[in-house]
C-alpha cells in the first residue's frame, strides 16, 4: 500500500533539511500550509472567475470529474508553447482537485525571484525542476511523489521547454522514465490556441480563446510509442499542430 503525505517515511537528511523552495509541499511538511491554502483560494477565484472567463475564454473538452474518479494517479502531459500553459491547465481542472495537482515548473524561471517564488509556492503549489540538474534530483523527487502518494496528478511538459515556433516538437524521454518506473498511466492534454495567446517572448497574455482538450489515458511505454500516440491524437484535432502540411 502506498504511503500518503501524512505518514511519509523520511529516508535521509535530504528530506529533513529541505531547501525553502520545497517546504510548501504537503508531502514534505506533513501538513497543509494555511497561508498557501488562503492564497491558492484567492488565485483560484481570480483565475476561474475573472482571467479565464473575461480576458481569456477557456473551454474544456473532456471530463475531469470522471477521470478523477477513475484515475487517482496520473502523469499529465501537454504541448508547451507559453508560460501560460501550466496556469491554463490549472484553470481547467476543478478547484476541488487542486491539492492533488502537482505542477513541475522550471526552477530558473518560476523560482527566479521572491515574487515568482511566492506565487509558485502559494498559488501554483509548483515543484521546482532544475533543468541543469546533473545529479538526478528532479527524477528522484518526482518518482518519490508518484510512488508514495495515493492520489496525484503530476503535470509535465514532455518537450522539455517552450516551443519556439508554436508547433509541437519531439518528446524527451523523461515522461516514459517516470511512467515506467512508477507504473503511472499518462493522460494526454492538448492546448489549442496557447501559442497565439502568449507566444515566446511575450510578457503578458493577449485576450482570446483557449481550448483544453482532454484526451486518452495511455499506459506506460517507451517514449517513441508515447510520442507517436500523442501525435496521432493531436493531429486528429489539429492537422497543423506539428507544422503546416507539406505542399503537393
Amino acid at each position: 500500500m502506498k504511503r500518503t503525505a501524512w505518514n511519509w517515511n523520511y529516508e535521509n537528511e535530504q528530506w529533513t533539511q529541505l531547501p525553502g523552495h520545497l517546504k510548501h509541499l504537503p508531502l514534505f511538511t506533513r501538513h497543509f500550509d494555511l497561508t498557501s491554502l488562503f492564497f491558492r483560494a484567492l488565485w483560484g477565484l481570480f483565475l476561474k472567475g475573472l482571467a479565464f472567463r473575461f480576458w481569456i475564454k477557456l473551454q474544456v473538452k473532456g471530463d475531469f470529474e470522471k477521470l478523477y474518479a477513475e484515475q487517482p494517479r496520473l502523469l499529465v502531459i501537454s504541448n508547451h508553447a507559453s508560460h501560460l500553459d501550466a496556469v491554463s491547465i490549472a484553470a481547467a481542472v476543478p478547484f476541488k482537485y487542486w491539492l492533488d495537482l502537482y505542477i513541475s515548473a522550471a526552477k530558473d524561471y518560476w523560482f527566479a525571484n521572491p515574487l515568482f517564488t511566492f506565487f509558485s509556492k502559494h498559488c501554483l503549489g509548483a515543484i521546482p525542476i532544475d533543468r541543469k540538474d546533473k545529479k538526478g534530483e528532479a527524477i528522484k523527487l518526482c518518482t518519490s511523489l508518484l510512488n508514495r502518494l495515493d492520489r496525484i496528478w503530476l503535470l509535465l511538459f514532455p518537450e522539455g521547454t517552450r516551443s519556439p515556433d508554436g508547433y509541437i516538437h519531439d518528446f524527451k524521454r523523461g515522461v516514459s522514465v517516470f511512467a515506467e518506473r512508477t507504473e503511472t498511466p499518462i493522460l494526454f492534454l492538448y492546448l489549442e490556441g496557447n501559442a497565439d495567446l502568449m507566444p515566446k517572448g511575450s510578457a503578458i497574455p493577449r485576450p482570446g480563446r483557449l481550448v483544453v482538450h482532454v484526451g486518452p489515458v495511455h499506459q506506460p511505454a517507451p517514449i517513441e510509442e508515447i510520442d507517436q500516440a500523442y501525435r496521432v491524437w493531436v493531429t486528429s484535432i489539429n492537422p497543423n499542430a506539428y507544422g503546416p502540411a507539406p505542399k503537393a
